[in-house]
């Protein structure tokens, strides 16, 4: 049995978090079973998707998988997972008699169970009632579009209508459920519509507008775009040979043949630390496995993106089905959709329409 080092109830040595409180149970005393999605140490390149070049507009290519087992789990309704993004959807006639499958990773869970044991998604939101929720008041019971504060394990804390108005500017001097955050800048992003679609764009905010990547579809990205794993905000750069010296001396230096660009950690405005080579066959990022790895972050799942070239000699960013999701920051105006999860300062907002 594991002992919740946060309520004190006991669980299951296979269970990954609490019952009783949804808190991650510690790692060490657990034993890690087999997933067959999940590879193994020195994974093969991922498959080049079959993508088209990036629209002339700026916005976002968006690969959609071949029909396969991860792909036809992507490609059912699926409900908000932890962190508000949409997760495989599970068949609940897999889960044994007196059980409730878990809605996002399909674990059987016993009706007594507030979280579920394998990825501590909260039980009760799968359970409780669409008419239950308070419908929102001014614009958005009319068809507006509301924000909704999510915290970590993806309770709501607070929610936002968006005025009825062509353009809406939010950041920390909006108030609302921005003032307390002083990683918003005072005007963060834009929110337009055009034609009954919702657009967002990045203010030059000091700390970006990043949207959560649906798992499974592969994200066209160009050098100098930034995302984040966990607590790991990565840039993707372009290999630039050294010139030469003032009197000109050719400097030494690795080879570039067969590198794509690299992955540098940003540690601060302007300033990066570590950086990893990216080769023509890609990279995997984990916490456990893959070629790149975060071993002291909790929150980067075991194996949680990939970065790999297509066959039209674009680069595509790729969350594998992480726990928090892969977050892609945003260069220009980028259309969302209900469901959609938005990270801002320190905050995740779901597109409520």
């Amino acid at each position: 049995m594991i002992t919740c080092p946060k309520c004190a109830k006991e669980n299951q040595d296979h269970y990954k978090f609490c019952l009783g409180c949804g808190a991650e149970l510690p790692r060490e005393n657990a034993p890690k079973p087999f997933s067959p999605q999940t590879p193994p140490h020195g994974v093969p390149a991922q498959e080049a998707p079959q993508n088209p070049a990036p629209a002339e507009d700026g916005s976002r290519t968006v690969f959609h998988p071949q029909p396969g087992p991860m792909a036809a789990q992507a490609a059912q309704p699926a409900p908000a997972g932890p962190l508000g993004g949409a997760t495989a959807a599970v068949s609940p006639s897999a889960a044994p008699a007196g059980t409730a499958p878990c809605p996002q990773c399909g674990q059987p869970n016993a009706p007594s169970n507030k979280f579920c044991a394998s990825c501590g998604y909260n039980l009760a939101r799968s359970i409780a009632p669409a008419a239950a929720r308070p419908a929102p008041a001014g614009p958005a019971a009319a068809g507006g579009t509301v924000l909704v504060a999510l915290r970590a394990d993806g309770t709501e804390a607070g929610s936002y209508t968006l005025p009825d108005s062509p353009t809406v500017t939010l950041g920390r001097d909006t108030g609302a459920i921005f003032a307390g955050d002083s990683y918003l800048s005072p005007r963060h992003a834009t929110f337009s519509r055009r034609g009954g679609d919702l657009f967002v764009k990045d203010e030059d905010s000091l700390n970006g507008v990043y949207v959560k990547l649906r798992p499974n579809q592969s994200y066209h990205i160009e050098y100098d775009d930034v995302f984040r794993i966990g607590q790991e905000i990565i840039r993707f750069e372009a290999l630039k040979p050294l010139g030469k010296s003032a009197d000109g001396v050719e400097r030494f230096g690795s080879p570039a043949k067969g590198y794509v660009g690299r992955l540098a950690l940003v540690i601060g405005r302007d300033t990066t630390g570590n950086s990893f080579p990216v080769p023509e066959r890609g990279v995997h990022l984990g916490r456990e496995r893959g070629d790149i790895l975060f071993s002291e972050d909790g929150y980067v799942s075991g194996l949680h993106c990939s970065v790999a070239q297509g066959p039209d000699g674009g680069m595509y960013l790729t969350d594998v089905g992480s726990s928090n999701g892969t977050f892609l920051r945003l260069r220009a105006e980028h259309q969302v959709l209900p469901g959609d999860v938005l990270l801002m300062g320190q905050q995740l907002f779901r597109i409520d329409a």
